[in-house]
């Protein structure tokens, strides 16, 4: 590789420091202390394809001598290759859809930090970016959602596959007026239908969806309210429950809807006094009953927590756990990174951790100075070396998961063992700072959303905020896992 030119060698030496002063800002303090011992990331992935172009120090980070020879900006791969690329501006969510006739389509919102985005997406669209996946290797973008909603969903954009609804509330980083907006892409996925656009919460900025699509939940996070809106008529959507002073996160549920998985991101009402997961039974809710209570199950922490972003259920032998995720760190060095972590929750009264995932990088630390504080985003406090977003191809029996891990890019790891898990692919596409002209403060990678799967080709989506939406296929063992 040609070592970079210095006009761009300062231009990195610049952005590391702008990126420590960054880091000064820390995020919010949440959780418990971190015990002092030093924890082994999950085993790192054994790379067999050809294509492959390998990581060459610690697992998961992108150095920054690696940006300044150009090595970064080639990328990295391991049993993994990109299929296709569209856009250039990512979010928090890739959802994948089929509709009636058998058409397949992919919707992710590009507003990853508003209003930043707004400005810097002006010339190349707003809103929630929808496209045509016919031909995986060619997306099509067929429409584009600007509605108030899908302008700055934020992190709650999510499909119901049952009955084709596509739903989002309005939201920041903090929060935002609840606005919900309804579309339908049942009939045809490529061409959503706008329902309804209305204020059903209080605030905005996670949801989640009862599996038979008649609530859909609202989490206002900084708003404190976690309300459920009845959209058994999506063009005319009704608040049925809203809680406020809890501050709740991703919020997924049980397959029959009674049985909420809660991330909490610190001190609510109940038991819980710090971040972590929380287990509601939502049952008067799904039951329509008139003046519903939602009561508090059970609540877990963990020594490395930091800001728990959402739990997603799925079964193995038909015992109940769920794939937790924690956002971001504590640059500052007094905690460690949350990472993820597989929860069993088959008796909802004693969650307990199983495993963790987690990445070498992610131990490192920032903890005297260590010097990959230095390395592009990776001390600003909304990017960093982190978590943000895993997933499972489906709920039950799944023995692949899928992650954003921010500046380490989108990571693979087999799970067929719960107690051990092991990583077995990575795809990360880092961003050289100053490059981009949509958007002039990206650095490194930041991938944040939410993977979306196509399991009959073994491809796994996401987006990053720095560089757009990605098709990527998976090869040798990691291929081998998509098989049911």
């Amino acid at each position: 590789m040609k070592p970079a030119r210095p006009a761009v060698r300062r231009l990195l030496l610049v952005a590391a420091s702008l990126a420590l002063g960054a880091g000064t800002l820390g995020a919010a303090q949440l959780g418990t202390a971190a015990d002092e011992a030093d924890r082994a990331g999950t085993p790192q992935a054994r790379c067999t394809s050809p294509q492959d172009r390998p990581e060459t120090g610690t697992q998961g980070r992108v150095p920054l001598a690696e940006y300044l020879t150009g090595q970064a900006l080639a990328g990295y791969q391991c049993n993994a290759v990109q299929v296709a690329r569209q856009g250039t501006s990512g979010g928090f969510k890739v959802e994948r859809y089929t509709d009636r006739t058998g058409r397949t389509c992919a919707y992710y919102d590009s507003t990853l930090l508003f209003p930043r985005d707004v400005l810097f997406n002006a010339v190349q669209g707003l809103g929630v970016i929808v496209l045509d996946m016919s031909d995986p290797r060619n997306p099509v973008q067929t429409a584009t959602l600007t509605s108030p909603a899908m302008l700055s969903p934020h992190e709650s954009l999510l499909v119901n596959k049952r009955r084709g609804i596509l739903a989002a509330v309005l939201g920041n980083p903090a929060t935002n007026i609840g606005i919900v907006d309804l579309y339908d892409v049942s009939k045809d996925c490529r061409r959503p239908e706008l329902l309804s656009s209305s204020r059903e919460a209080s605030f905005g900025h996670e949801s989640g969806f009862a599996p038979d699509g008649r609530t859909f939940w609202v989490a206002g996070t900084a708003g404190g309210n976690l309300t459920a809106v009845d959209i058994s008529d999506p063009r005319d959507p009704e608040q049925v429950f809203e809680q406020r002073g809890v501050r709740y996160h991703g919020l997924r549920l049980s397959p029959d809807g009674r049985t909420m998985y809660v991330a909490v991101t610190g001190s609510s009402p109940g038991a819980m006094g710090n971040a972590g997961l929380r287990i509601l039974d939502v049952s008067e809710v799904q039951d329509r009953e008139a003046d519903p209570e939602v009561r508090v199950v059970s609540d877990l922490t963990w020594d490395t927590v930091s800001i728990p972003q959402s739990a997603e259920p799925f079964t193995r032998g038909g015992r109940r756990y769920v794939l937790e995720t924690d956002e971001y760190a504590d640059y500052q060095g007094d905690r460690e990174v949350g990472a993820a972590r597989i929860i069993d929750v088959d008796d909802p009264r004693r969650p307990r951790v199983v495993s963790d995932l987690r990445l070498e990088v992610h131990e490192a630390g920032f903890l005297g100075g260590g010097d990959q504080a230095l390395d592009p985003g990776a001390a600003i406090p909304v990017q960093g070396y982190a978590a943000h977003y895993c997933s499972v191809p489906y709920p039950r029996n799944p023995k692949i998961v899928a992650c954003s891990m921010i500046v380490s890019g989108l990571r693979v790891f087999d799970i067929s063992d719960l107690a051990n898990p092991r990583e077995v692919a990575y795809f990360n596409r880092p961003v050289l700072p100053g490059s981009s002209t949509v958007q002039p403060t990206a650095a490194g990678a930041f991938a944040m959303a939410r993977p979306a799967w196509d399991v009959e080709r073994r491809h796994v989506w996401y987006s990053d905020g720095n560089s757009g939406f990605y098709v990527v296929g998976l090869r040798g063992p990691a291929r081998k896992l998509l098989r049911r």
